[in-house]
C-alpha cells in the first residue's frame, strides 16, 4: 500500500543495458514503464517493492529495444496484464505474443487508471520511441532515457517536473578507451544513441528544477560510466551535493521514492 495519502510514487526494478523496468503508482494504479527483464525476475524484482503481478494494471513499452521488451510477453500472457505501446513498436514485434494490446501515440496524452501520461517523442534508433511524463493531475515525474540527444520538445515535457528519472548514460572517455568496437561505440554516442553524464547535465541546467524533489540517474552503463561521475555532473548542474542525486543500478533498481504533496 502506499502510505503517503493522495501521493505519488515511484521505483525502478533495474536500469541498464541489460534490463529496464518502472513502477509508478498512485491511488488504486500501477503501471509497469517498459519490462527489460524475464518475466521470472520481474515478478521477483517486483517482490522486493511489496508487490505481485496482480497489483500492476498495465505495461506501458517505450520501444521495442530487448531491454526494455524482454519479459513483457510472458508477464502479460502469464498474469493477464494490457500492454500499450505506439503502432511503431507494435509493427516492429509480434503483436501475437501480448495478452492485450492498447496503442498510444507519442504526441496525445491518455490515462491508465489514476495515472495520467504524457509520452513524448525521442530521438532513438527505434521504430516509433517514446519516452513520458507521469502525472497525477498535481505532481509530475518526468521519465527520459535511450535519447541521443535532446530537443526543445524534450526540454519542454521535462521542464517543471517533480520528479526526474535521467538517463546518464556513459562518460565519454570511458567509452572512448572502453571494450565496445568502434561501430557500438559511434552507436552510443551518436545522436540516436544514448546521453553522457555532461549533456544530461546540460539538459538538466536549462530546464526549470526549482519543483524537483526526487532526481534519478538511470540507464548507466556498467562498462562506460561510473556513479560517482554521473551525480557530480547531476549535481554540478543543480548546485546541489552529490548525494542527494540518486543512483538506479542494473541489479537494485532503487526503492521507492515519493513525490509528496506540498
Amino acid at each position: 500500500m502506499n502510505d503517503g495519502a493522495g501521493a505519488m510514487r515511484f521505483a525502478l526494478l533495474g536500469s541498464g543495458s541489460k534490463g529496464n523496468a518502472l513502477v509508478v503508482e498512485y491511488a488504486g494504479t500501477r503501471v509497469l514503464i517498459d519490462c527489460g527483464f524475464s518475466a521470472r525476475e520481474i515478478v521477483r524484482r517486483l517482490a522486493r517493492l511489496d508487490l505481485v503481478p496482480a497489483d500492476i494494471d498495465a505495461v506501458v513499452i517505450t520501444h521495442e529495444h530487448d531491454d526494455h521488451w524482454r519479459g513483457v510477453s510472458r508477464f502479460s500472457r502469464a498474469h493477464g496484464v494490457p500492454v500499450w505501446l505506439t503502432p511503431g513498436t507494435l509493427a516492429a514485434r509480434r503483436a501475437s505474443e501480448l495478452a492485450a494490446i492498447e496503442l498510444y501515440s507519442p504526441h496525445e496524452p491518455f490515462a491508465i487508471g489514476d495515472i495520467e501520461l504524457f509520452p513524448y517523442p525521442v530521438p532513438h534508433d527505434a521504430r516509433e520511441p517514446a519516452q513520458l511524463v507521469v502525472g497525477n493531475g498535481d505532481k509530475r515525474l518526468g521519465v527520459l532515457a535511450d535519447i541521443g540527444h535532446a530537443t526543445p520538445h524534450v526540454r519542454e515535457m521535462i521542464d517543471g517536473c517533480d520528479g526526474l528519472v535521467l538517463e546518464c548514460n556513459h562518460d565519454p572517455q570511458l567509452l572512448a578507451a572502453g571494450p565496445y568496437p568502434a561501430y557500438l561505440k559511434a552507436r552510443v554516442a551518436g545522436r540516436l544513441g544514448h546521453l553522457s553524464n555532461a549533456q544530461a547535465a546540460e539538459l538538466l541546467a536549462g530546464i526549470d528544477a526549482s519543483a524537483l524533489q526526487q532526481l534519478v540517474v538511470a540507464h548507466i552503463s556498467e562498462s562506460n560510466n561510473r556513479p560517482e561521475l554521473a551525480q557530480a555532473a547531476l549535481a554540478g548542474a543543480l548546485s546541489c551535493t552529490a548525494d542527494w542525486v540518486h543512483v538506479a543500478n542494473q541489479s537494485e533498481g532503487l526503492s521507492w521514492r515519493t513525490l509528496v504533496n506540498r
